[in-house]
């Protein structure tokens, strides 16, 4: 038996998986959602969305693709899992996303393939956008001026491709390796941590995702638990799900504050001035 067992759960509420149905609608993310979305209805070209490790962009970026489509806009995703990439290989990538019919290492020949392509979606009234997630790893000054050539295809009603980038602080310094494309960021959202009321709501929430009927851990953990995470929902799961597991182990039906104070030390976190 585990602990969802213990607990009486459905499931792991704190998985560190990307499941649509945990998705917290915090203030913050709600409003960047709104923003995000308004630069692809308004074709804006090019926006962004920055934070910092295990603040939610992966999870915000799925939900966005979700919303995209249910518009009917031709939105795709693409996750960059390396920095080694090449621009051919970028521009491959975006014509293959698209399904361009084209079998090519000319960039020449790949660019004007894509035009066609946008251009057949343009006729019907679709917008198209490209999200890319970690885009903090395109770090090539000659991919940043393939995007800013991509963002230039346009048709007598407006661009023809939208461009949003999920990445890390640094994505802006990599972006600045082409001044023109920095200067063309018509939409930026930064995510931060989650404040103190948005983390007990989170953490509520995802119990009740997962069928619990009561709250499991007490106010002095709750509040231990925003301390030690800061906020960051990657690290508030951390700390939550290795707390119902020694909680289990104890035979604790609620979490308190020493589980909370174990289980972080355990974890390498340490609070603030401390």
């Amino acid at each position: 038996m585990g602990y969802e067992s213990f607990y009486k759960l459905k499931e792991h509420p704190f998985s560190f998986a990307t499941d649509e149905k945990f998705y917290y609608n915090s203030p913050q993310h709600s409003k960047a959602l709104v923003k995000l979305f308004h630069s692809v209805e308004t074709e804006k070209g090019l926006a962004l969305l920055i934070g910092d490790i295990g603040t939610g962009k992966t999870t915000l970026s799925r939900r966005l693709l979700d919303q995209l489509i249910d518009k009917e806009i031709e939105a795709t995703l693409l996750v960059i899992i390396h920095s080694e990439i090449t621009s051919l290989w970028f521009l491959k990538k975006i014509a293959l996303m698209l399904e361009t019919s084209v079998d090519s290492e000319n960039k020449l020949e790949i660019i004007t393939a894509v035009y066609h392509r946008l251009i057949e979606f343009n006729n019907k009234g679709r917008k198209v956008v490209i999200l890319i997630d970690e885009a903090n790893m395109l770090q090539k000054k000659e991919i940043m001026e393939e995007i800013r050539g991509l963002l230039n295809l346009e048709s007598d009603s407006g661009k023809l491709l939208n461009f949003i980038l999920f990445g890390l602080p640094e994505m802006e310094d990599y972006l600045k390796l082409d001044p023109p494309l920095y200067q063309r960021i018509a939409v930026r959202c930064v995510l931060d941590p989650l404040d103190e009321e948005a983390t007990y709501s989170y953490i509520k929430h995802r119990l009740n995702v997962a069928g619990c009927e009561k709250l499991l851990f007490n106010n002095d953990a709750m509040k231990r638990i925003y301390q030690y995470s800061k906020g960051i929902p990657r690290t508030i799961n951390a700390i939550c799900d290795n707390a119902l597991l020694e909680g289990f182990l104890l035979k604790k039906e609620t979490i308190d504050e020493k589980i909370i104070e174990d289980v972080c030390h355990d974890l390498g976190l340490v609070l603030q001035g401390s």
